[in-house]
């Protein structure tokens, strides 16, 4: 019925909305807010109704929950960085009833997940930063899906990929797009050091890893990089325990995936952490059962909470 037509891993630094004023860093984002720009452009020549965001800001204790409320506007300040998303205003239309189907669809394949469309709850700024250039003109809906999960599985949050999946094609009336809101390692700058780290890396180790990993993507060798998920998670500081990225990846087929990665915007260093936009080509999967990989047994998932 529905199309998952882009996938995509992308950035959501809060120094995108900071380098928009005038001063030391204006303009120093504008690589990233390019490259969102662009993806925004791609969904909107491939006919997305609909961004689905796996959100690594929204942090969430029990079950995995979504936010489909029929409409979001306001004025955000965020309460981690206040001195760098202050007073940023968003509007957003949203779709109920792709959230109902995402999370319905969720629970049938035995993720607990809760949709939320009676709600005042507010998109966090991994959804609301990444929306402010992809949809000026607000020509998508978007669903905000909790992906900063403190005691949660992640062979669970790649069955919910894959799970959110068939609901949209299966289920789904239109064409959607996954988006895995969080960076790669992200080891921010110890305190009072964060202006020397503006632009860098908090260590070459990391950096030398993250590069190890786009070099994976881009050459598709998806079962290498799903077998060292578990461990890059913690060791690589992953935002969110890399929750976003396992449901990106179990919604593309886990290891069985054979697309490669293509780099929107070029890996960069933001107050320590490592960050990209690049789109992951969606390729057809067998949608009659959950890829093996992804099953509870799937290699090196058993041992994987961060907590």
């Amino acid at each position: 019925m529905g199309t998952l037509a882009l996938a995509a891993k992308i950035t959501h630094v809060p120094s995108l909305y900071l380098s928009e004023f005038d001063g030391p860093r204006k303009g120093t984002r504008q690589p990233a807010i390019d490259g969102l720009k662009e993806i925004g452009r791609r969904c909107r020549e491939l006919g997305v109704d609909t961004i689905v965001v796996f959100d690594t800001h929204w942090l969430v204790n029990a079950s995995y929950h979504v936010n489909c409320a029929p409409h979001y506007k306001g004025v955000y300040t965020s309460n981690e960085l206040p001195h760098f998303i202050s007073n940023m205003p968003y509007e957003i239309p949203g779709n109920p009833e792709l959230g109902r189907l995402l999370a319905q669809s969720c629970n049938e394949f035995g993720v607990e997940t809760l949709a939320h469309d009676a709600t005042t709850l507010a998109p966090e700024y991994g959804t609301l930063v990444p929306m402010r250039y992809m949809n000026e003109e607000l020509n998508f809906k978007a669903v905000s899906v909790s992906a900063l999960c403190t005691s949660h599985y992640l062979n669970d949050s790649a069955r919910l990929g894959w799970a959110m999946r068939r609901a949209v094609e299966d289920h789904y009336g239109g064409t959607v797009a996954f988006l895995a809101s969080g960076s790669l390692s992200h080891r921010f700058a110890q305190n009072g050091l964060a202006p020397q780290y503006a632009d860098r890396l908090w260590s070459t180790f990391l950096e030398r890893m993250d590069h190890d990993v786009i070099r994976m993507w881009q050459n598709a060798e998806w079962r290498d990089f799903c077998a060292t998920l578990p461990e890059y998670a913690v060791k690589g500081h992953g935002e969110g325990f890399m929750h976003d990225t396992a449901m990106l990846l179990g919604a593309l087929g886990w290891s069985s995936y054979d697309g490669k990665a293509e780099v929107v915007t070029p890996y960069f260093g933001a107050s320590g952490t490592g960050q990209i936009n690049a789109v992951l080509p969606v390729t057809p999967q067998d949608g009659g059962s959950i890829p093996a990989a992804q099953a509870s047994s799937a290699e090196g998932f058993q041992a994987v909470t961060r907590l």
